[in-house]
């Protein structure tokens, strides 16, 4: 049989265009106590012969959508950024929010003080002014709102959501910031709150209805100061932390209490003058589902919650709550903070946190402190990790181990990925329109790991106690 040139051309263009179609590049980050961020590319082949200790992943069982990753806007996070000389300071900020950077996408503030705050305050602490006449945010332009406008200048898509430690402390029961007696505080011992590990607890709010209007109304006009300021909070969680007494600001809810607040004052007041403002029911820091339950079944309250924070201890009640509340999105929103170690098994717990929460269902994961000086301590006494530490004396700043397990997620996994599933409790993988991003963590001594996606599959030499985040082109 006579073959043609033209022939022969064709088959091997196809041929070509095959083993084109076989070699794809992986892009590979990789970091460990020694080496931290490093990137390499690494090639995928055909799946070839079945091995049972290769980590699969599985693109088509798709679990929740990824909305973003964060950290939390905090005034001692300002004042150590503010130590640094501008051009350090510049890069320390891109290094957070650029793209070449984690990318931070969603970050949290405070309303009012936060337990990293220069000291207490809120923003109207004359008493009973239920119109809120003396309202004002003018602590927060001096630290705060250069902090979150820093940021929207390098991600001008930034989404900002706000939760109170404590409201004005006279509209509490013991007319107090705190609820728990310490050296930390000035709070007498008549005032301590009656916090138990299990319902009931006592609210320390006042929940006489001029105090519940005022106190929807102080939510009201910090969302309409925040405005003025070109800040548009795209949600509030109504109280941090509502089950845990503290030396710093802080303040019991029951949740039939909280209930009542939201359902009957402060969903409507959001209704009405600020409606594209998101109501969630957080921070949840206990594991008892029937907390939620009371707040979440409410006939009113309900129809404004949009959706769900956890952290700390928190973290026991979200595997429930995502089976038995499916419609809800979720949020992990503040990291355990550790005790200033800022070492690699700092990174490892946090990733094992990351494992937990994206596991069952979270739409987004906050880091706590950002940045904070070298005493990492609050003004009352608590020293805590940060994903990057500012040396007063030297004036420089250092990026930390969990400065990179963030980066290894929020750099390559873009809001509105797909949370996918895979065979190894280590990897945790992400889809979206055009690549498959995996992040591993490989707790063995250094070691060679096979992954196959599909019918396809990529082998590695991985560092030991090493953070991997793999790009793969789908």
């Amino acid at each position: 049989m006579k073959v043609t040139a033209t022939f022969i051309w064709i088959i091997t263009i196809v041929f070509w265009g095959c083993q084109q179609k076989q070699t794809i590049t992986i892009e590979w980050t990789s970091s460990d106590a020694r080496q931290q961020w490093e990137t390499q590319s690494v090639t995928v082949g055909p799946k070839g012969s079945i091995d049972e200790n290769a980590i699969t992943i599985y693109p088509g069982e798709e679990r929740q959508q990824v909305d973003g990753f964060g950290g939390c806007f905090n005034e001692l996070g300002w004042e150590a950024l503010s130590i640094l000389e501008k051009a350090e300071r510049e890069e320390v900020m891109a290094s957070l929010f650029g793209q070449e950077g984690c990318g931070f996408n969603i970050c949290r503030m405070p309303i009012g003080a936060s337990d990293f705050a220069v000291d207490w305050y809120s923003h109207n602490e004359t008493q009973g002014d239920f119109q809120m006449e003396n309202f004002s945010i003018d602590r927060d332009k001096k630290r705060l709102i250069p902090y979150i406008k820093a940021a929207q200048a390098l991600q001008p898509n930034l989404q900002v959501w706000g939760s109170p430690w404590s409201p004005p402390a006279w509209m509490k029961r013991n007319d107090h910031y705190a609820c728990l007696p310490g050296e930390a505080n000035d709070l007498p011992e008549e005032g301590r709150g009656k916090e138990k590990d299990f319902l009931p607890l006592e609210t320390q709010f006042q929940m006489e209805k001029e105090y519940l209007d005022a106190y929807a109304l102080y939510f009201s006009k910090f969302l309409s100061a925040y405005e003025e300021e070109g800040i548009d909070l795209y949600a509030v969680h109504v109280q941090n932390e509502p089950n845990s007494c503290q030396v710093f600001p802080s303040c019991l809810w029951m949740p039939k209490d909280l209930a009542t607040f939201i359902g009957d004052h402060l969903g409507p007041e959001l209704s009405k003058k600020h409606p594209d403002t998101e109501l969630w029911l957080g921070t949840i820091e206990r594991p008892q589902i029937s907390r939620i339950d009371t707040t979440v079944l409410d006939e009113k309250a309900r129809q404004y919650i949009k959706g769900i924070g956890f952290q700390w201890a928190g973290k026991g009640a979200i595997p429930d709550v995502h089976k038995k509340y499916p419609a809800y999105r979720l949020m992990q929103t503040e990291t355990e903070c550790g005790d200033g170690s800022n070492d690699w098994e700092a990174a490892v717990y946090t990733f094992d946190l990351m494992k937990h929460y994206f596991n069952n269902g979270v739409n987004s994961y906050m880091y706590w402190n950002m940045i904070l000086n070298e005493t990492g301590k609050s003004q009352w006494g608590w020293k805590q990790n940060s994903m990057i530490t500012v040396d007063t004396e030297s004036k420089k700043a250092t990026y930390n181990p969990e400065f990179y397990l963030m980066k290894h997620f929020s750099h390559y996994i873009q809001p509105g990925a797909m949370n996918v599933a895979s065979s190894d409790p280590n990897a945790l993988a992400f889809k979206s329109a055009n690549e498959l991003v995996i992040v591993y963590y490989n707790p063995e001594a250094q070691t060679m790991k096979r992954f196959i996606v599909g019918n396809e599959t990529f082998e590695v030499e991985l560092a030991g106690q090493s953070f991997n985040t793999f790009v793969m082109p789908i």
